[in-house]
């Protein structure tokens, strides 16, 4: 149904409507053969044969096409049945046009804008020419004067006008074409920024679920490498003053109070890691020292010293440093729990194009094709590659283990 609220275009259908209402003005008019409300009937039904029409459009392409064929018989079955209803064929070939524009894509358009032209030239010039009378259209008192001039002068300047009337119309109907095409056009335009925006939302959707994801990680990430790494040693102390508490007891002692620092420190890592979460770390912290913390930490709990070359002289960006920090935080932890190694050296060093890491110990090693779900070398690598780097693992059983990081440091914000 075509109504004033759900019709795609309200201003077609008033369109429509009027040309309707002038063409029933059109059979008021009074004319030289006929009385003000003499009516023709076969005009007042097309006319309300088109309205009603109006009221429904089709939606497939077999009733479209049968449904403009019967308007293009509506018209030529009035024009024939009365030739008074002439008046109507300019009107009811636009209300046609429009109705068409609405049912049909723009060749289809075209096509029925053709064909309706060309109707309305062929019946208008059949009428005129063949069914109604000549002194209809002549100046009746030149013609019974007998003067051949006056009623040659007549019939040219009638033609005339029927031509400027099949030119106006010409013009009308590429109007209308244009108008109807507009209005199609911004009813597309206005569908595909609907479709773009109910887009956009649904991608918005997804990079906040992609950010709540990518936050969760890196908490896990934090609370795995700051806490985990304390931890780790604790345990480690304990274990040994266990074995030492009854042979060595003095020594054991020395260890418990170990643990208990590393169980104070991890409380603080605990503390840190919450404070990251709403402020900078690095505020007052450079890198140095806090891999100098690092293997300060490393050293109480293994015996070990690393040996540190730290070259990195520029500024680095707060989520680099925080990134390297917790590469080396858990490379070391994984030293202390599985590596058994006796000696450990840390590399670092920063061009302006990129940023090396080289963390390499001697101990007893591994496939790092065979450990592929350890949380720890994971988050190592996907620190990296948030980056744009990448993170190397060479390691062999027997043969130690060497992680080597590249970061580009190049158009990076500081």
């Amino acid at each position: 149904m075509i109504r004033l609220r759900n019709h795609p275009f309200p201003f077609l259908l008033y369109l429509e409507w009027a040309l309707l209402f002038v063409a029933l003005l059109t059979e008021l008019l009074p004319s030289p053969r006929r009385a003000f409300l003499e009516l023709s009937p076969v005009s007042i039904l097309s006319i309300a044969a088109f309205l009603i029409l109006g009221l429904r459009l089709p939606t497939k392409t077999v009733a479209k096409v049968f449904y403009t064929a019967l308007e293009f018989g509506l018209i030529i079955i009035a024009t024939s049945l009365d030739y008074r209803s002439i008046r109507l064929l300019p009107f009811l070939y636009l209300v046609l046009v429009i109705r068409s524009s609405l049912l049909f894509p723009l060749s289809g358009r075209l096509l029925v804008a053709t064909v309706a032209f060309t109707s309305f030239f062929f019946r208008l010039f059949y009428l005129v020419n063949n069914v109604f009378p000549k002194q209809f259209f002549l100046v009746q008192l030149l013609i019974d004067g007998g003067c051949p001039l006056a009623q040659e002068l007549v019939e040219e300047r009638f033609n005339s006008s029927l031509i400027n009337l099949t030119f106006l119309f010409a013009l009308v109907l590429i109007f209308v074409l244009l108008l109807v095409n507009a209005l199609l056009k911004e009813r597309q335009s206005q569908e595909k920024l609907t479709v773009a925006l109910a887009q956009l939302r649904d991608y918005a959707l997804r990079i906040e679920d992609l950010a709540t994801l990518e936050e969760r990680n890196r908490i896990a990430r934090e609370i795995h490498d700051s806490l985990g790494h304390f931890l780790t040693g604790l345990n480690i102390q304990l274990e040994t003053a266990l074995k030492l508490q009854k042979t060595k007891p003095e020594q054991a002692q020395i260890f418990l109070q170990e643990a208990k620092n590393m169980g104070s420190n991890a409380l603080q890592a605990v503390r840190q890691s919450v404070a990251t979460l709403r402020s900078d770390p690095w505020l007052e912290l450079s890198l140095a020292d806090a891999i100098a913390s690092l293997t300060d930490h490393f050293t109480r709990t293994t015996n070990i010293i690393p040996d540190c070359e730290i070259f990195v002289s520029q500024s680095l960006p707060v989520d680099v440093k925080t990134a390297i920090y917790r590469i080396i935080q858990e490379g070391l932890t994984n030293i202390c729990k599985y590596a058994q190694a006796t000696s450990v050296k840390i590399k670092l060093q920063a061009t302006e194009s990129s940023l090396s890491l080289t963390l390499e110990d001697n101990g007893r090693g591994f496939r790092p094709e065979e450990n592929l779900t350890g949380f720890g070398l994971q988050g190592m690598r996907e620190r990296a590659m948030a980056f744009g780097g990448n993170l190397n693992i060479e390691s062999q059983p027997g043969a130690g283990c060497k992680i080597t990081v590249k970061i580009p440091l190049t158009k990076m914000p500081k």
